[in-house]
C-alpha cells in the first residue's frame, strides 16, 4: 500500500466538494452537537456549584443533627475549628393570616447568619432590620409566592404556632438555597430566638439544625471531615464541606447529564444508519472508479486508504461542526438557561465535554463506515461496466469484522469510563443494539407482509404499486424503518412512563391517599387530636402513630454505611415508630411479634423488602441513635409494608418500652372528602397552632412538576434523536430519487397519470411510516411495560394519546420526506431518462 499515492489520489477527489455528503455531514455533526451541548451544561452546572460551594452550604463547613442542639461536647469541637459559627433551625409549619393557612419551610436564624453570601429583600433592607420587627412584634421575611398566596403587604401581620409575627419584605434570594433538597412549601425566615413562645420547637418535634462554620485559611477539608466523622459519627452527626456545597443537586446534575448523553449515544447511533448509507452510495457511484484503479495497478490497500482518507476528513469536519454547534450553543444561550436554573452556572468553553464528544462522534464514524469502506476490496477490474458494489458478499472479511467489534467495545468502555455507571451504560447500549435488531427484523416482516398482500390488492393500481416497492428487496422499507423507529420508539417509552407516572400520582395516588399529613402533634394533644376528628362525620379514616427520627449507625457491630452498601435506609436519618401490637394492614412476613407490654431487651420489626436488599436476617443487631443516645436492638420480625398507599409506614418499628421515655411527636394520615378537608384543616389549626398539615394533594403537584422537569429534558434528547431519522430518511429518500425517476418515466410510459404515480408514492412513504410508528410504539410501549413493572413497580396501562402522536408522527415525517422527492421524478420526461438508462 502506498499512502502518500493513497493521499494524493483522496485529496483530487475531494476537490469535487461535499456533493453526496451532506446527510453524513448532518448526522454526525447533530449527533455530536448534542452529545456535545448536554456535556457543556453540565461543565457548566458542576463549574458553578463548585465556584459557589461555600455560599450554597453557607459556610465552609456544616454539622447537621436532627431533632436535637449541639452537646457541650459537640458545640465545642466546632468552635475550636472553626473562627465564626452559625446556628439555624430547619422545619415545617403553618403560615395562618386570618382564615388562611399555608404550608411554609422556616429557618430560623441567628445574628451571624448569613456566614457567606447576602439575602436579598424587596424593598431592598438588611436583613437584621427586617427580622428586627416594628419594635411590638418580631419581624419575618418569605418568599413571593408564600407572600401572594396569603396576600401579604409589608407591615401586615401573620401567625406561626402561637406567636405573632410582621410581614417585613419579600424574600428574593438567599444563600444555600440548592442545598436542602425537595420542599414542600415557600421558604421564610425569622429569628431562632424568637420562635421561643410559638410553640413549634418543642422536645420531639420535627427540626433540623444547622452549625454552619468559617474555617481557618488552608484547613484541609478531608482531614477535618474524617476527624469529625470519627468522633461523632454515632451521635447522628452529619458533615458536609464546601466541596460538596450542593449535596444531592451536585449527584443529581451528573447523573441526569450522564443519562442524557446515553440517550444522545442513541441518536449518534440513529445518525451512524445515515453516515453508513451515505458512504454506501457515495463508493456505489465510485464502482467505476475503483475498478479503473484496479485495471492500473492499484492495490486493495490502496484504495481503501483512498477512500478511508476521504472519510476521515470529512468525518474531522462533521466532527467539528458538531462541537461548535454543541459548545456555542449553550454559550449563546446562557443567559436564558441561567435564568431558568435554580443553581448557579458558568457556562464556558470545557475541553472534557467536547473531547468526550468527539470520541464518540469518530468511534460511531468508523464503526458505521468500516464495513462499506471494506467492501471496495470485492470491486474487480473486470466488474467496470456492473454495479459490483451493490453485490457480493454481504459481509466484509473477519479482520474487518474483529475491528468493527472491538471499536464497539472501545465505545462502550469509554461511555461507562466517561458516564461513571456501568450498569446503566450496558443497558442502554443493549436497549439500543436490541432495538436496532427488531427494527431490521420488523422491517424484513413488513417486506413479507407487503409482498403477501400485493396479490389482494387487484383493481387498487397505486396500492400495489406502492406494496411492491415497499418489498421489493433492496427498496427503502429497511433504511425508513431504521431511520424513524428509533427515535419514535425513545419517544414511545418516554411517553408511555411519562404517563403512567402522572396516572399515578395525580389520578390513582389521590384516590386512595389520605387528604392530610399532620405532624408535630404533642404527646399531651394526641386524645383531643382524635376526639375532634372523631366528631367529624366527614373524617372516613385516622391513622396515628409515635414518630422520631434516628440514624441507624451499626448492623450486628459493624459500620452501617459498610454493611448496608450505601443503602437509602442507612443514609441519614429515618423515621421510626414503636408500638405494642401489630399495626393494623401490617402483615408479619417471617419472626414473631413481641408481648404485649413487653418490656425486656429492645427488639426491632424490620421492612422486608428494606431488609432483604441489605442482607438483613432474624436476630441481626442494629443500633440507632437517637437524640444523640445510642439504642442496640435485635431484628425479630420482618413485616410487609405497602409504600404505595401514600398512608403511614416505617422502615423500623420498636417495641414501645425502648422507645417511649424519649421526647418526640405525634403524625397522623387523614381521609376524608375534599370538600371538607378545609374545615378539617381549621379545627385542628385552632385547636393546636403548633400542628403543621401537609396536604396531600399540594405534595403531589410539587412532584409532578419534579417529574415533567426529568421527561422534558429526556424528551428534548429523543427529539434529537428523531431529527436525526429524520436527516436519514432526507438522505435515503434523495438516494432513492434516481430509482423513482426511472419509476415514473417506465409508468408514464406505460399509460399512467400523475395522480396515480403520485399516490403510488404517498401510499408508500405513508405505510412505511405506519409500519416504523408501530414498530416504535410496540418497541416504546414493552419498554415502558418493563420500567414501569420492574424498576418503578407499579401497574401498567397503555397511553394511548401518546400511542395515537408516535404513529401519526411516523406517518407525516415519511410522507413529508417520501413526497419532497417525488417532484423532479414526476416532472422528468420519460424518453430522455430511458435512454439514458439504456
Amino acid at each position: 500500500m502506498s499512502l502518500p499515492l493513497a493521499f494524493t489520489f483522496a485529496r483530487r477527489e475531494l476537490r469535487g466538494g461535499l456533493r453526496g455528503f451532506r446527510v453524513f455531514l448532518a448526522c454526525l455533526a447533530l449527533g455530536v452537537a448534542a452529545i456535545a451541548a448536554v456535556g457543556t451544561v453540565r461543565a457548566g452546572i458542576e463549574a458553578g456549584l463548585a465556584e459557589q460551594g461555600s455560599a450554597l452550604l453557607g459556610g465552609d463547613a456544616q454539622a447537621t443533627l436532627t431533632y436535637r442542639h449541639a452537646s457541650p461536647e459537640e458545640l465545642a469541637f466546632m468552635q475550636d475549628v472553626s473562627t465564626t459559627l452559625s446556628e439555624t433551625v430547619d422545619f415545617r409549619s403553618m403560615v395562618v393570616v386570618g382564615e388562611d393557612r399555608a404550608l411554609t419551610q422556616v429557618r430560623g436564624v441567628d445574628a451571624a447568619y448569613p456566614l457567606v453570601g447576602a439575602v436579598t429583600l424587596d424593598p431592598p433592607m438588611p436583613l437584621a432590620d427586617a427580622l428586627a420587627g416594628n419594635g411590638t412584634l418580631p419581624g419575618g421575611v418569605m418568599e413571593r409566592v408564600l407572600s401572594d398566596r396569603l396576600g401579604l403587604k409589608p407591615g401586615d401581620t401573620f401567625r406561626m404556632g402561637t406567636q405573632d409575627f410582621v410581614f417585613s419584605a419579600v424574600l428574593a434570594s438567599y444563600p444555600d438555597n440548592a442545598a436542602g433538597g425537595f420542599s414542600l412549601g415557600p421558604r421564610s425566615i425569622v429569628l431562632t430566638r424568637d420562635l421561643a413562645n410559638a410553640g413549634l420547637l418543642s422536645e420531639g418535634t420535627l427540626f433540623d439544625t444547622d452549625y454552619r462554620m468559617l474555617l481557618p485559611p488552608g484547613t484541609d477539608l478531608q482531614a477535618l471531615k474524617d476527624r469529625a466523622d470519627a468522633k461523632f459519627r454515632d451521635t447522628g452527626m452529619r458533615w458536609r464541606d464546601s466541596r460538596e456545597g450542593a449535596g444531592g443537586t451536585a449527584r443529581f446534575v451528573e447523573r441526569m447529564g450522564a443519562f442524557l448523553i446515553l440517550v444522545g449515544l442513541s441518536g449518534l447511533a440513529v445518525g451512524g444508519i445515515g453516515v453508513s448509507a451515505a458512504v454506501r452510495a457515495y463508493l456505489g457511484g465510485k464502482t467505476g472508479t475503483i475498478a479503473i484503479l484496479k485495471t492500473l495497478g492499484a492495490t486493495r490497500g490502496t484504495i481503501f486508504a483512498t477512500y478511508a482518507l476521504q472519510i476521515g476528513a470529512l468525518t474531522l469536519l462533521g466532527v467539528a461542526i458538531g462541537l461548535i454547534l454543541g459548545g456555542g450553543i449553550p454559550l449563546a444561550l446562557a443567559p436564558v438557561i441561567e435564568a431558568q436554573l435554580p443553581i448557579p452556572a458558568d457556562f464556558g468553553v470545557y475541553p472534557a465535554p467536547l473531547i468526550e464528544a468527539a470520541i464518540y462522534g469518530i468511534l460511531a464514524a468508523a464503526i458505521f463506515t468500516l464495513w462499506p469502506l471494506a467492501r471496495t476490496e470485492s470491486i474487480r477490474a473486470a466488474t467496470l461496466f456492473r454495479d459490483a458494489f451493490g453485490g457480493g458478499s454481504a459481509l466484509p472479511r473477519w479482520p474487518y469484522l474483529l475491528i468493527t467489534a472491538g471499536l464497539v467495545g472501545l465505545l462502550l468502555g469509554l461511555a461507562i469510563w466517561f458516564s461513571g455507571t456501568v450498569w446503566l451504560t450496558l443497558w442502554t447500549a443493549g436497549g439500543i443494539a436490541g432495538a436496532l435488531l427488531i427494527l431490521v427484523l420488523a422491517a424484513a416482516l413488513i417486506r413479507w407482509i407487503a409482498r403477501l398482500l400485493r396479490s389482494t390488492a387487484r383493481g387498487h393500481p397505486a396500492l400495489r404499486l406502492a406494496l411492491a416497492s415497499i418489498g421489493a428487496r433492496g427498496g427503502e422499507s429497511t433504511s425508513v424503518v431504521l431511520s424513524l423507529g428509533l427515535g419514535l420508539a425513545v419517544l414511545a417509552a418516554i411517553g408511555q412512563i411519562d404517563g403512567n407516572l402522572r396516572r399515578a400520582f395525580t389520578a390513582e395516588l389521590p384516590e386512595r391517599a389520605p387528604s392530610y399529613f399532620f405532624v408535630d402533634i404533642q404527646p399531651d394533644q394526641i386524645d383531643g387530636y382524635r376526639k375532634i376528628l372523631a366528631d367529624n362525620p366527614a373524617v372516613t379514616k385516622v391513622e396515628t402513630a409515635p414518630m422520631l427520627r434516628g440514624v441507624i449507625t451499626r448492623i450486628n457491630g459493624e459500620d452501617a454505611q459498610k454493611v448496608a452498601g450505601g443503602h437509602w435506609v442507612v443514609r441519614g436519618d429515618r423515621g421510626i415508630t414503636y408500638a405494642d401490637s401489630l399495626p393494623d394492614g401490617s402483615t408479619l412476613s417471617a419472626g414473631e411479634w413481641w408481648p404485649e407490654g413487653y418490656a425486656g431487651a429492645p427488639q426491632i420489626s424490620f421492612a422486608a423488602e428494606e431488609a432483604a436488599e441489605i442482607g438483613l436476617n432474624l436476630g441481626d443487631t442494629l443500633t440507632v441513635n437517637v437524640l444523640g443516645r445510642d439504642i442496640t436492638g435485635t431484628i425479630t420480625s420482618f413485616r410487609q409494608v405497602n409504600w404505595d398507599s401514600a398512608g403511614l409506614g416505617f422502615v423500623l418499628t420498636f417495641n414501645s418500652a425502648a422507645l417511649a421515655g424519649a421526647p418526640h411527636s405525634w403524625i397522623s394520615t387523614v381521609y376524608a372528602a375534599p370538600e371538607a378537608e378545609a374545615q378539617i384543616l381549621r379545627d385542628v389549626a385552632t385547636a393546636y397552632p403548633n400542628v403543621t398539615a401537609i396536604r396531600i394533594r399540594d405534595a403531589i403537584d410539587r412532584v409532578s412538576v419534579l417529574i415533567e422537569g426529568i421527561t422534558a429534558a429526556t424528551r428534548y434528547g429523543a427529539l434529537a434523536t428523531l431529527v436525526t431519522g429524520f436527516l436519514v430518511l432526507i438522505g435515503a429518500a434523495a438516494a432513492g430519487e434516481r430509482a423513482r425517476t426511472f419509476e415514473a418515466a417506465v409508468l408514464k410510459t406505460i399509460g399512467a397519470t400523475r395522480g396515480l404515480i403520485v399516490a403510488s408514492f404517498a401510499l408508500r412513504a405513508a405505510l412505511l411510516g405506519l409500519a416504523a410508528g408501530v414498530v416504535a410504539l410496540t418497541a416504546g410501549i414493552i419498554g415502558g411495560w418493563a420500567v414501569q413493572t420492574y424498576i418503578m413497580e407499579n401497574d401498567y396501562q397503555i397511553i394511548w394519546g401518546n400511542a395515537l402522536w408516535i404513529v401519526g408522527g411516523g406517518v407525516m415525517v415519511s410522507l413529508l420526506a417520501g413526497l419532497a422527492f417525488a417532484i423532479r421524478p414526476l416532472q422528468a420526461a420519460p424518453a430522455q431518462v430511458l435512454r439514458a438508462r439504456e
